[in-house]
This record gives structure tokens, sequence and C-alpha cells, in this order.
């Protein structure tokens, strides 16, 4: 049932995890069709700073969302990356769920957070989403991170934190499988919008929240130091956050 690849059994025991809840929710609750990549981004090689950069991308589509994306990296034998964003169609008036996890040498993840973003001109979910999402209990993390200036178009839901122990690491791909069905239940009774207008301001918040993304600077770093300028930013703009127009 799973997109099991080579690249996941030898990531981060989190991270192998995360990518199989993901899809595992998704195949529970939607009906997944193919996602055309484009061209040579589907899987791609290339070298950091002397070290293998691998990179896989695993796409579907639904009637509720134009792209189901997830994505795993890998940097030699230190650095394991997952990210994962839902882009809804733009005739449901759904906010994006992300997720990336990065999981540093030793084995220790540097790096974990998930959200509901908004979409909507106020920044604010859904009344439906906001008391779902109310419901779950309060989670205490030790090590909580501050999120970047860029970074308006989260939710007051958000988690972004370092997770020390199995604890902290259970808690948090419970929160993401939670987010995840949440999502999946609610786009599935959620009626497409019928006003042109509406359509217009939901292509808006996605196409902000993508810009937003895009400044993410130690992404297209990364990017940019492994197969240059020009290539990363197509990368950026065409798979990681392409918005739709």
């Amino acid at each position: 049932m799973f997109m099991q690849t080579s690249l996941r059994t030898r990531q981060n025991p989190l991270i192998r995890q995360l990518a199989d809840c993901i899809e595992e929710v998704w195949h529970n609750h939607l009906e997944l069709s193919p996602f055309s990549v484009p061209e040579g981004l589907g899987y791609v090689e290339g070298a950091l700073e002397g070290e293998k950069l691998v990179i896989e991308n695993h796409c579907y589509q639904t009637p509720q969302f134009r792209k189901l994306h997830l994505e795993l990296a890998q940097v030699g034998t230190g650095l394991d990356i997952l990210h994962c964003v839902m882009f809804p169609n733009p005739e449901y008036a759904l906010p994006i769920f992300g997720a990336d996890l990065v999981g540093g040498r030793g084995g220790a993840i540097s790096a974990a957070v998930a959200d509901l973003s908004p979409v909507n001109a106020d920044r604010s979910l859904p009344e439906h989403y906001h008391q779902a999402l109310l419901a779950l209990p309060d989670l205490q993390f030790s090590q909580p991170r501050a999120l970047p200036e860029w970074a308006d178009i989260f939710s007051e839901f958000c988690i972004f934190v370092r997770p020390i122990g199995s604890q902290e690491e259970e808690a948090f791909l419970l929160r993401v499988r939670e987010f995840v069905s949440i999502h999946c239940q609610m786009a599935c009774i959620e009626a497409p919008l019928t006003s042109d207008l509406a359509v217009a301001q939901v292509i808006a918040g996605q196409q902000y929240y993508c810009t937003k993304q895009q400044q993410n600077d130690k992404t297209r770093r990364v990017l940019e130091k492994s197969f240059g300028t020009e290539w990363a930013d197509r990368y950026m703009t065409t798979m990681l956050f392409d918005a739709v127009t």
C-alpha cells in the first residue's frame, strides 16, 4: 500500500515512521490518484560539501487536494529530511497542512514542525478546524523553537520543537497523525466553493503561503550549493511551493 523506497529504509527512524504514518492516513481517508511531477524532479542526486545528496518526491492528488507532496532527502550519512505539504484544490476553502523533520548526526531530530496553516485573509482557521484542534490534548516539549520572521502563515496550533527522547518523538508523531486525520476528514465533507470571488480568495491565500515559504533561506542555500541558483529556484517554485494560478 505504501510507497516504500530504498532511501526511506536508510533514514532516521522517526522520519521513516512519519512518512509511513502520513501515507497511511492518506490511503485510509482519501481517493488518491497519481500526480504528474515536473520532469527530472521526482528523483534527484547531487552533492553538498563533498557528500552525496539524494531527494525523492512522492506526489498524489485527490478531488479535494491538487497535490499531496511527500519529499524525503538525505545528505551523506548525517542529515535526513522529511518535507510534506497538502495543497488543497482552490475550490475548497481548506487550510494547508505542512510538516518538516530534520534529523542530525547521531540520530537526534534537530527540528520538527507541523501545522494546519490558514489561507484566508485574516489568517484564521475555519471554525470547525479551530474547535477540533482546540479539543486535542495539550503537549509539552522541553525544547520549543522560535519560528522564523517570515512565518506569519502559521496557526496558533503550530508545533515547532526539538523533540528530546522517545516520548517527545512519539508525541510529535501522534500529533501529526491527528492533524492529518482531522484534515482529511474535514476535507471529505467540505462542499466545493461556488463563488468565483471565494475561489480567488483561496488562490490568493495559497499564493501568499508559497511566497512566504520560498523565503526559507536554509532550504534555498542547500539547493543552490548542490545544484546552482537556477535549478534551486525552479525546484522551490515548481516542486516545493508551486502556487496555483
